[in-house]
């Protein structure tokens, strides 16, 4: 039988609940955190209901969490909402720095009302790795908008503090949320839902006090300021190893102080990927750079063209193939870097499954060029052979089998220079160095331009293939732009735009741009 509304409305109770939302992805316990706060609104004698909107955790965003709570009264139900409403919650705690800025964007965080909670470390998400360039978000406009946005904020590095406490992220926000007493318990009682728990509650209940220490503690200033530009360290005195101290003196001699420290980052980066002899061939190179730089007046420009060269040089003559693959994923100090990202402990055991999708274009790379490149004019064995190696594979490097196959493998760096590979990189090294050469004579800042363009060539397999077709598509205008004196800013933003995104629709607009100012020019 249905009941009258009036009936309905004298048993719910109508107080409006103290509302919180946690925005945490996987791993950074928002569920444990969200359920400790429950659990001490219960024990308190509230009625408390929590619920969960997905957000793909790891890859596309976080988990919202969303938390009602309000005391009992007269025996009435509570009516409590499942989802939180822009400019209605009370609590933001956000696991991570973005997820507070998306919390702001959605209006979760209102200068009249919200507590906002944030982590300031930052823990990038897919869409700011996936950009062939730097996709990442800057987190001044973070620490601006919360200036206005929100009613009061705490904000420090809980990942750091928690870690250094032997727990993760949540168990920090906990202790923020209780020294920010925006809850009506006092601190026994968020320590008694820890101790609920049961699990890991020593190294929780560190973490929890450090934090609500921390952020008692007077405000640092404003966290994740845009960081300064990298800066190398000058050139030292000498080098442990003998063939990088000749180097260091090579150095010394035949270039201006400006490029010097990048020049020693370049050769210490070519011989840990092969060896002395080929660190001499990047920096006879960068020679032959130098002295056209000279001829053409860079001093006047501070050999901005040879130190972009002495750059995407080095770089591009660390071309990622296979062997380098393997040599990367079987080093002691990648396992040892594994070990320190998940926190294992000295008696535990960490096996590391990489996930490898190999084409036959990269096994015939790696072999003797003349055989590389009568299986690439074999087209049916080709095809075969592709057939049986172009599948995804789990590789387990903790195993002694797949160990010894990738180590195997990385051994056969010393015969590099005799690849197929190895020759099509230096062809197109040779080629892009050339154009820069010669386009200098003419338009020194559009071949300083040339040279950056390099930038767009990386990785290895699809990625590489698509950043040489976009290298090629942005230098095919190099021409065009010859001569104008807005060339070197027009290849500049293609650049950019090719860093955009990975399909290249930024560059296709761009370039249609290009086409519409240059015909138009060409008509009139």
């Amino acid at each position: 039988m249905l009941q009258k509304s009036s009936d309905l409305t004298a048993r719910l109770a109508t107080e409006k609940p103290i509302t919180v939302a946690i925005l945490a992805m996987g791993g950074q316990g928002g569920g444990v955190l969200s359920d400790w706060i429950v659990d001490l609104a219960e024990a308190q004698g509230w009625v408390a209901q929590s619920t969960s909107v997905p957000g793909v955790a790891q890859r596309t965003g976080a988990t919202i969490y969303y938390i009602e709570m309000l005391p009992a009264k007269d025996g009435k139900l509570p009516i409590l909402s499942l989802m939180p409403t822009p400019g209605d919650v009370d609590v933001v705690l956000a696991a991570e720095f973005m997820e507070a800025g998306r919390a702001m964007l959605r209006g979760l965080v209102t200068p009249e009302r919200t507590t906002l909670i944030a982590s300031s470390h930052r823990s990038y998400a897919v869409t700011e790795k996936e950009k062939p360039g730097d996709g990442t978000g800057d987190p001044a406009v973070v620490v601006e908008a919360t200036g206005v946005s929100a009613k009061r904020a705490i904000m420090f590095d809980m990942q750091s503090l928690a870690e250094a406490n032997g727990s993760v992220v949540s168990s920090a926000m906990f202790g923020a949320l209780a020294s920010a007493e925006v809850l009506p318990f006092s601190r026994n009682a968020f320590e008694a839902a820890i101790r609920a728990g049961g699990k890991g509650v020593e190294a929780s209940l560190r973490a929890f006090g450090a934090a609500y220490d921390k952020a008692r503690a007077p405000a640092d200033k404003a966290p994740n300021q845009q960081l300064p530009a990298k800066l190398l360290p000058p050139l030292p005195g000498s080098d442990p190893h003998p063939g990088l101290n000749r180097l260091l003196d090579r150095i010394r001699a035949g270039h201006p102080q400006s490029v010097q420290p990048m020049l020693f980052a370049g050769v210490k980066r070519l011989v840990d990927y092969q060896d002395i002899a080929y660190a001499n061939e990047y920096l006879d190179r960068v020679e032959t750079a130098y002295l056209r730089d000279a001829a053409c007046s860079g001093a006047n420009k501070e050999f901005a063209f040879t130190a972009e060269v002495a750059k995407y040089l080095a770089v591009a003559m660390a071309y990622d193939d296979v062997i380098r693959v393997a040599d990367l994923k079987t080093r002691a100090s990648r396992f040892e870097r594994v070990r320190k990202e998940v926190g294992v402990k000295s008696d535990q055991i960490v096996y590391t499954t990489e996930y490898m999708h190999p084409r036959m274009e990269e096994v015939a790379g790696t072999l003797p060029a003349s055989l590389g490149r009568w299986l690439e004019e074999s087209p049916r064995l080709f095809k075969a052979l592709d057939k049986m190696i172009n599948k995804g594979r789990r590789v387990r490097t903790g195993t002694v089998g797949w160990f010894l196959m990738l180590n195997s493998l990385a051994g056969v760096k010393r015969f590099r220079r005799r690849t197929l590979r190895h020759a099509r990189e230096i062809e197109h090294i040779e080629r892009w160095l050339d154009l820069a050469s010669k386009v200098i004579a003419t338009d020194y800042d559009l071949a300083v331009e040339v040279v950056s363009c390099r930038r767009l060539v990386k990785g290895y397999s699809d990625t590489h293939a698509r950043g040489h077709s976009k290298f090629d598509r942005v230098i095919s205008q190099v021409p065009r732009l010859q001569g104008r004196p807005d060339g070197a800013a027009w290849l500049s933003r293609l650049r950019r735009a090719a860093l955009l995104d990975e399909e290249g629709k930024a560059l296709d607009g761009a370039l249609q741009t290009i086409d519409s100012i240059y015909s138009d020019k060409t008509a009139a």
